[in-house]
């Protein structure tokens, strides 16, 4: 049967239009057509603050699926791994993670978050009804079990650049247009130590273990690594509306829980004087035991275990770097200037200790020629620093460790005199 109304009808229906009786033209409207796939799927970004845990600290995120036709309610997270897995410390020692991702009940990963006092923030994205589509199929390919594995990067692949990457995708390019050429005044090892002040002994760690490559100046493209840089850069991101003209991809914003855990420092904490203070004191430490170990046999056990913890440390910190650089994939530890400040050359000092401290003149000569060499290379370092090419942010790392090494090789030459 012609749906259209009858042409008497249609002229009777034109004239009430005419004449202000505007209502009456609805008796003739046609019915709705089929909505347009993916119209139904409601798109968000899901976006937890930082936790306890090391591994928690940069913050999480997902990608939340609400699907009411099927019935599901999913969050889709990239950042799954497992301390159990096969070889796991020797896939972290060498850099070759594997994290994989899944979908969850929306409300129960909404609960785990709040019982972990984590704080989490909700952005709804306003993606034509297509692309939502699109993204819900992506996910449920990726989450299949031959799909779901990657190599994890901490910087350049990781739970956040996978989320931002998938969203991109479904956009047609809108997020990367909008963020690869915006420079940020930040850097990823500055986001690293604002983020891990919080633990001394891991802020010392990450400062000695991560390379140049980390200090260069981000883009908020770069910048998005982090899960709540996500969160503030989608902001700025337009996608083309039904008319063609631009319209903001988030569409709401709200907060489902808030922690009461104090929120990380907006920047890195300057603890140079603190290390200055530290291989100042080691390295006085050291002279000053010196002078007194001829006379006194608790100077000589007190120059001995001053001078050997140091060079225990620096000994094994360089050999880590260097198989970091060498042997592994981290590639944020390559070109690492901070082996000149940590050599593994302090380890050769060791069997000549014992004999310099007994006042051995050859063994005290031996002991004190690698503790000079470990402090010319550190000081050589802290020169380089007027060359181009090595800007890398160490100066906490020479502020510990030149004033440490040249206390304990003058504390050498001292016991031979």
């Amino acid at each position: 049967m012609n749906r259209s109304c009858p042409t008497l009808r249609r002229l009777a229906l034109w004239l009430l239009c005419a004449t202000g009786g505007i209502p009456a033209a609805a008796a003739c409207q046609a019915k709705p057509g089929p909505a347009e796939p993916g119209a139904e799927l409601t798109v968000s970004v899901m976006t937890m603050g930082p936790g306890a845990m090391v591994w928690e600290r940069f913050g999480h995120n997902a990608i939340w699926i609400h699907d009411p036709v099927q019935g599901t309610d999913l969050t889709y997270n990239y950042g799954l791994f497992d301390f159990r897995q096969q070889n796991f410390i020797l896939r972290f020692a060498r850099g070759q993670m594997w994290y994989w991702m899944a979908g969850f009940p929306a409300e129960q990963y909404l609960e785990e978050y709040r019982r972990n006092n984590r704080s989490v923030w909700v952005q709804e994205l306003d993606l034509p009804p297509r692309a939502r589509l699109q993204l819900e199929q992506f996910l449920s390919w990726n989450a299949l079990p031959e799909n779901r594995f990657y190599h994890y990067d901490y910087y350049r692949d990781n739970c956040s650049t996978r989320v931002r990457d998938a969203i991109d995708r479904v956009a047609g390019g809108a997020v990367r247009r909008a963020t690869e050429a915006v420079p940020v005044a930040a850097s990823y090892r500055f986001h690293t130590q604002r983020l891990t002040a919080n633990d001394p002994l891991i802020y010392t760690g990450l400062l000695l273990a991560l390379g140049e490559s980390v200090d260069r100046p981000l883009t908020a493209w770069e910048e998005m690594f982090l899960p709540l840089k996500l969160r503030e850069h989608l902001r700025s991101v337009t996608i083309a509306g039904p008319d063609g003209h631009p319209k903001p991809l988030v569409k709401s914003e709200r907060t489902i829980f808030l922690s009461t855990a104090p929120s990380p420092p907006d920047a890195p904490p300057d603890w140079l004087p603190a290390y200055l203070l530290l291989g100042s004191t080691i390295g006085v430490l050291a002279w000053v035991l010196s002078r007194g170990a001829r006379r006194s046999a608790l100077a000589r056990a007190g120059f001995l275990l001053v001078v050997a913890g140091w060079a225990v440390l620096v000994g094994l910190a360089g050999t880590v770097l260097a198989g970091l650089w060498g042997l592994t994939d981290h590639v944020m530890a390559y070109r690492n200037e901070n082996l000149l400040q940590m050599s593994p050359l302090a380890l050769f000092m060791l069997p000549f200790l014992f004999g310099a401290v007994r006042g051995s003149p050859g063994r005290g000569r031996a002991a004190f020629a690698v503790a000079a060499a470990v402090a010319t290379l550190s000081a050589l370092g802290l020169a380089a620093k007027l060359l181009p090419g090595f800007e890398q942010v160490n100066g906490p790392v020479i502020a510990l460790a030149l004033p440490a090494h040249i206390g304990v090789a003058l504390g050498l030459r001292s016991l031979r005199s």
